[in-house]
């Protein structure tokens, strides 16, 4: 009845004649497999990452962030509107990690390389670390930890691909 009311937890709010309350926030973890493209409809029939959980919880929900087609990993599902967009929104600076496997070793100075900055297609881009998952002498050097804030499509693939690997 009031413009700009905020309404209170404590408030009952009905719309002709039924009582609204607000839906459950809902929090789903995925460990997305290889195949599956994340997003909510696909016009072109391929397998999305909804069909994994549309059985999860009867809200709906949805993916946090994208992952590539033949990208695996863990991927968060809400209906939380004000958790996706802290960790969705550029300002917030939310670091996303990834564990990539190359197809040769990564050289040290492409280590470095990547978190000073590569130039690509879109601008330069760059990681906020990069390292290997395992140093010295039992490690394998074709493993490499990255952590990114930038939510630019396929990057970590792209500046890999930029230095001549392939993820």
């Amino acid at each position: 009845t009031e413009m700009g009311y905020k309404v209170q937890k404590t408030d009952e709010v009905r719309f002709d004649g039924t009582s609204i309350t607000p839906e459950k926030k809902k929090y789903v973890l995925l460990n997305k497999p290889k195949g599956f493209i994340t997003t909510l409809d696909d016009p072109l029939g391929r397998r999305t990452v909804m069909s994994l959980v549309k059985k999860a919880c009867k809200e709906r929900i949805y993916p946090i962030g994208r992952l590539d087609r033949e990208t695996t990993g863990l991927l968060l599902f809400t209906n939380d509107g004000d958790l996706f967009k802290k960790l969705t929104h550029v300002s917030q600076r939310a670091v996303k990690i990834y564990h990539i496997e190359a197809n040769k070793p990564v050289k040290r100075e492409d280590l470095e390389k990547f978190t000073t900055g590569i130039d690509l297609d879109d601008g330069k881009s760059k990681f906020a670390s990069a390292k290997y998952v395992k140093d010295g002498p039992t490690g394998n050097p074709r493993e490499v930890g990255v952590e990114i804030y930038s939510g630019k499509n396929r990057v970590v693939r792209r500046m890999f691909e930029a230095l001549g690997y392939e993820v």
